[in-house]
């Protein structure tokens, strides 16, 4: 094992490995939580996502460490899940098993991507900036998610939205999460959002405000409720033109958000370890093929895209430097299957943290992006703003990249833009004038 993945070379051992697969599960825990509660608004069994979310958390880490050698962990990513639950089952009205079957075929493409080495051209084509608006407006659309499920943001007649009643004593609890996990994160807590989670669970309990759980330790539940859901309806399905549409923006849109997502992540945590070698990730086919095979896999089980996540950033300051990193990782992945009723605990109040403060660091990606250029400002504002606004993933790309090509052009920079950018443009007006 120590020759396989070269402790020597990364001057590394079993402890120091260890220690940082067991702080990346930590920094990344609350997902087996809060992926369940999103997909549970899509219709799903929540304990069912749980199973899933923790196996295909296992498997993608599991290949990623072995396969892909890299520290790297990989879980149900946040943002996907709420595009699968918020904006294709409830907002287009598409059935929770076809939106798994788009899942599940975004993963094959990527497979395919990586394999024939295409990734670069649509690297190449889409402009930086479309990306980092993409990330920050996912950042602020799972943000207001968060808001909205704790009641700190509420419906108003008059105003659409206004701020909720903080005497009101479960979103009192909600904001008492935000402060804590903001403090935790502030202090560089290792974990510090899962944690935050725990700390506002045990307050709920204490005050009466969650009823505690039925136990701690349990057999896991089935996965049957999920388990190959995403073939099982494909005969019911009436394929119309409008269908066939809707499911090729939500897979373009699933293979849009986890490839750059990915690749993004990569890179981050790659340099932090300092792998990265005249700007050149090394073995990075391998990475990306572990995440598409894992997304692929997740689908089937019954969860939504799986990713690689930046958490993993944890680890590696903890001096993880090889993929028994995340081999760990997917070990603790796999014992935590024995705790599901302590996701009896876990209110939609309780994950509101976890959601905002995720929201928080996915929108630092706003610094990146050339306000001062117009023609690159206005399509990325309505990218971040879009989404949040128009509930909808989709929807805010939609507009972005819609806008793009015009501004460009008119700033008389249209050979500048990719001709892939140009096909984008009409896939996406058809879409937003037609669906």
């Amino acid at each position: 094992m120590k020759n396989y993945f070269e402790f020597e070379k990364h001057n590394t051992s079993y402890k120091k490995e260890t220690l940082a697969g067991f702080t990346t599960f930590l920094a990344m825990a609350y997902i087996l939580a809060v992926n369940p509660l999103i997909l549970g608004d899509a219709g799903m069994d929540a304990n069912a996502v749980f199973v899933a979310t923790a196996i295909a958390a296992a498997i993608g880490s599991l290949v990623m460490g072995v396969w892909g050698k890299y520290p790297i962990a990989l879980a149900p990513g946040m943002g996907l899940n709420a595009f699968f639950a918020y904006t294709v089952v409830l907002g287009m009205g598409i059935d929770w098993q076809i939106a798994l079957f788009g899942v599940f075929l975004s993963g094959i493409i990527f497979l395919i991507i990586t394999l024939f080495k295409i990734r670069e051209v649509i690297i190449n084509a889409i402009p930086a900036e479309m990306k980092y608006a993409a990330g920050a407006g996912i950042g602020l659309f799972i943000a207001f998610i968060g808001m909205q499920n704790a009641e700190i943001i509420v419906p108003d007649p008059a105003t659409l939205v206004s701020l909720g009643d903080f005497r009101n004593p479960y979103t009192f609890l909600a904001v008492f999460g935000v402060i804590v996990t903001a403090c935790l994160m502030v202090l560089n807590v290792k974990g510090g959002v899962f944690f935050g989670m725990v700390i506002t669970a045990v307050a709920g309990m204490l005050f009466g405000l969650i009823s505690p759980p039925s136990g701690i330790i349990s057999s896991i539940p089935s996965l049957a409720p999920t388990f190959g859901a995403a073939f099982t309806h494909l005969g019911e399905v009436q394929w119309t033109t409008e269908m066939i549409l809707q499911l090729s923006i939500v897979v373009l849109t699933f293979l849009f958000i986890d490839f750059f997502d990915t690749a993004g992540t990569l890179y981050a945590v790659a340099n932090q370890a300092g792998f990265i070698k005249d700007n050149k990730l090394p073995n990075a086919g391998r990475a990306l093929l572990s995440d598409a095979s894992a997304t692929s896999v997740g689908a089937i089980l019954g969860t939504s895209t799986t990713t690689a996540y930046v958490e993993s950033s944890a680890g590696v300051a903890a001096g993880g430097r090889t993929g028994f990193t995340a081999i760990v990782t997917a070990g603790f992945f796999l014992v935590s299957l024995f705790f599901s009723p302590l996701l009896e605990v876990v209110t939609s109040h309780v994950t509101a943290a976890a959601l905002i403060i995720v929201g928080v660091l996915m929108a630092s990606s706003l610094r990146l992006i050339e306000w001062d250029r117009i023609e690159i400002a206005i399509p990325a504002f309505l990218v971040v703003v879009g989404m949040p606004l128009a509930y909808s993933i989709a929807s805010g790309i939609a507009l972005g990249f819609m806008f793009y090509p015009i501004t460009m052009i008119l700033a008389g920079k249209g050979k500048e833009v990719h001709p892939i950018m140009y096909f984008l443009f009409f896939v996406f007006a058809g879409y937003l004038f037609f669906l």
